[in-house]
Parts: structure tokens; sequence; C-alpha cells
């Protein structure tokens, strides 16, 4: 599985993005892909994932404001982040989960929110 995303910016608060993570290779044998943003020195965390079923889950701190979806046709996710925060300001990754239970993960995008 090959994930390649993009999408990312420079942006005003209030303002809005959509990252796309585009997915190739092993597509049957995804079963979720996510968002995921990692702050330097912290963890990685969740921010949105969808499963191949449609069930979607979002980090408490995007609710409201971050939508995820998927366009099955062109095999690609898309995180819409509207209503953007300064502290939403970091390096954004999209990973897939597959059936077996390995982790795939795209390059990072650079999401900067100024205020």
């Amino acid at each position: 599985v090959q994930l390649q995303a993009s999408g990312g910016g420079l942006v005003q608060a209030g303002g809005s993005l959509r990252l796309s993570c585009a997915a190739s290779g092993s597509i049957f044998s995804i079963n979720a892909v996510g968002w995921y943003r990692q702050a330097p020195g912290k963890e990685r965390e969740l921010v949105a994932s969808i499963t191949r079923g449609g069930s979607t889950r979002y980090a408490d701190s995007v609710k409201g404001r971050f939508t995820i979806s998927r366009d099955n046709a062109k095999n690609t996710v898309y995180l819409q982040m509207n209503s953007l925060k300064p502290e939403d300001t970091t390096v954004y990754y999209c990973g897939a989960t597959t059936w077996g239970g390995s982790k795939y993960w795209g390059q990072g995008t650079q999401v900067t929110v100024s205020s």
C-alpha cells in the first residue's frame, strides 16, 4: 500500500484547507484510513478516520470543524478542515490500516494556521 498526501499549506485562523490522501497498490487490503497529526516532541495523534464500511471517528478537538470523506473511484480520502485554529498547526499524516493489522503511512504535509 502506498499513500500520497497533499493539500497542506498556510492559512489564516478561521480559514479552511482540504487534505487529500491517495492510495495505490493493494487497495483491497485496506480496512480503514485515518488522518493523524504530530507536533514536535509529542506523540502522533488520530485526528479522524473512516473505515471501509463508512464509519467515521474524530478527535474531540476537531469535532464539528473537520470532516473526513472518501471517493472510492479515486481511491482517495479527504480531510476537510474548517474554522482552523493556530493550535491545528503541525504536520499531518495519512495512515492506512489493513485487515491484517498492518499500518502504512504517507509522507507528512505541513498545515500552518496564522493568528
